[in-house]
């Protein structure tokens, strides 16, 4: 080997087969200030690398395996050995300090980001804010302190505060605290940066932000923002006790990372709250009412939307009783142009007209006139059809008088007691499209027992049937309502949306819309021919 070790820049030490240095590099002179040649090798280096010596030298059969390593002057070294043929080794010290260091740093991050991303999924997996938080709460415990506490915006005077302590489950209260008592925490909930942990006095925090079973001295605290989508979304304090070391510098950014996760999850929550509190109170406007009796007569309806996902969608209904029983009920039935949430939007317009037109329901043709102009003021594209029902309960023989109009939907159908299906002989032209909407009404009369049903086009073009193309048509619909003479007017309705159904199968359909009105039977079936049609002039 010669004189190569001498300039090697790691140290190398030179050792005889009596166990005594006889070579030392100017290297390793600095990591062995006190070693000198002859002296003992066990004398002068740490045990690890004098056993491994030892084992290389008197028993070569354990000297196998990993390569020995350990620290010499502060610095991580491996030890590997080169011998001689006169029994002599030379160990060359290779410093693996910054190598190991960087590895370490290495799988640290990479722990990190793989807690980081399922801590992120875990938090998104829910979109109800109260859980977000016991989650947030929670899992801030479990990877980052012993404790943490979650502290949500305000509303008014008051915050939800969240607490867990690690292996406990969270708690979560409402009340009224000062958040100016915590130092940082007043400028978190508005989003300002963090205040570093060595600047927090650990006696300062307050009783009310303490879980239940965390005892005190506490040893360090972290108070960061959650940051939101344009305002935060509370704040996090991270609890240590005093038996645990103090939050590092990197356990600070490892936090902030977190809190921003966490303030990601808490705001898509909280928007998704809002949105679902805005969406079902619009739906309780645009949802069909239920249907029942009003001054004597029957009403029953039914809707479906043209898919599952959807709860509103183009055809609606709507009944508005007489302020007393000599007064007109006026029913409506409509079809808009398209389906969906689109659909369902100009269906909330034209049952809030007609809602302030009813004043004037006893002209069906002025109504249809004011509703086709508003539409066309709208600047809308979509078009509809209706029907208007005006019902009034005859006092001499319970029987029901109707005024019907169509404004380019399908004519109603009359059943009568004896299964005879009668079409309504009105017509008129669709409101929304034409500068003038003309529609022509007709007086019928409904014997007890009796029904008239409204519908949309959903039902008889229901495309099924044995090979899947068959629209369901109205004579089908019509051989149905025979078989349905004297039955109430929920059952008629149940009865046709089944056979619909039915037909469909499995395929897709437009939004189906059904209302049947009925008189009350209140004795035995009247004769046939009762109820008499009319136009009315």
């Amino acid at each position: 080997m010669g004189g190569t070790w001498r300039h090697a820049p790691y140290p190398v030490l030179v050792v005889d087969r009596h166990g005594d240095l006889t070579g030392i590099n100017e290297a390793a002179r600095r990591c062995l200030p006190d070693a000198v040649r002859g002296d003992r090798l066990r004398d002068r280096v740490p045990s690890w690398l004098a056993d491994a010596h030892h084992r290389l030298t008197e028993a070569p059969h354990l000297a196998g395996g990993a390569v020995p390593a350990g620290h010499l002057g502060g610095r991580l070294f491996e030890a590997h050995p080169t011998q001689s043929a006169d029994g002599g080794v030379v160990w060359w010290l290779i410093d693996e300090t910054d190598l190991r260091r960087t590895e370490a740093a290495l799988d640290n991050a990479r722990d990190r980001s793989e807690m980081l991303s399922q801590i992120a999924s875990t938090l998104l997996s829910t979109l109800n804010v109260p859980r977000c938080m016991e989650v947030t709460a929670s899992l801030a415990a479990q990877h980052l302190a012993e404790a943490a506490v979650l502290i949500a915006p305000p509303q008014g005077r008051r915050h939800q505060l969240t607490y867990a302590a690690r292996g406990t489950t969270a708690v979560q209260v409402n009340r009224q605290v000062d958040t100016r008592g915590v130092p940082g925490l007043a400028e978190a909930l508005q989003g300002y940066p963090p205040v570093p942990a060595r600047r927090l006095n650990p006696d300062d925090i307050p009783d009310w932000l303490i879980p239940d079973g965390f005892v005190r001295p506490i040893g360090s605290v972290i108070v960061t923002p959650l940051p939101g989508h344009g305002v935060p979304a509370g704040a996090l304090v991270l609890l240590r006790s005093g038996t645990e070391t103090a939050f590092t510098e990197g356990e600070e950014v490892f936090a902030r990372l977190f809190a921003a996760r966490a303030g990601a999850a808490l705001s898509a929550a909280r928007l998704y709250a809002e949105q679902t509190a805005i969406t079902s109170t619009l739906m309780r406007e645009l949802l069909p009412p239920v249907l029942g009796s009003v001054h004597g007569v029957e009403y029953a309806g039914n809707y479906r939307a043209a898919t599952d996902q959807e709860r509103i969608g183009g055809d609606f209904y709507d009944v508005h009783p007489g302020a007393d029983p000599s007064r007109e009920t006026l029913v409506v039935l409509g079809d808009v142009a398209g389906k969906g949430l689109e659909a369902a939007v100009l269906t909330g317009k034209i049952r809030n007209t007609l809602q302030a037109l009813l004043p004037l329901a006893d002209d069906h043709q002025r109504v249809l006139g004011l509703l086709n102009g508003a539409l066309l003021s709208s600047h809308q594209t979509r078009f509809a059809t209706l029907v208007l029902a005006s019902v009034r309960r005859r006092r001499d023989d319970d029987g029901v008088r109707l005024r019907l109009t169509s404004a380019g939907h399908l004519p109603p159908l009359l059943v009568r007691a004896d299964g005879t299906v009668e079409e309504a002989p009105t017509r008129g032209t669709l409101v929304g499209a034409l500068p003038e909407a003309r529609a022509r009404t007709v007086d019928t009369t409904l014997a007890p027992g009796e029904i008239c049903l409204l519908y949309t086009d959903g039902i008889t073009e229901a495309r099924g049937g044995p090979l899947g193309d068959e629209l369901f048509g109205e004579e089908r619909l019509r051989r149905a309502l025979a078989g349905c003479a004297g039955m109430p007017a929920e059952a008629v309705v149940a009865h046709v949306q089944m056979l619909a159904f039915q037909w469909l199968r499995s395929g897709g359909h437009d939004d189906m819309a059904v209302v049947a009105i009925g008189a009350v039977r209140t004795g035995p079936t009247p004769v046939a021919g009762a109820g008499k049609s009319r136009e009315d002039r």
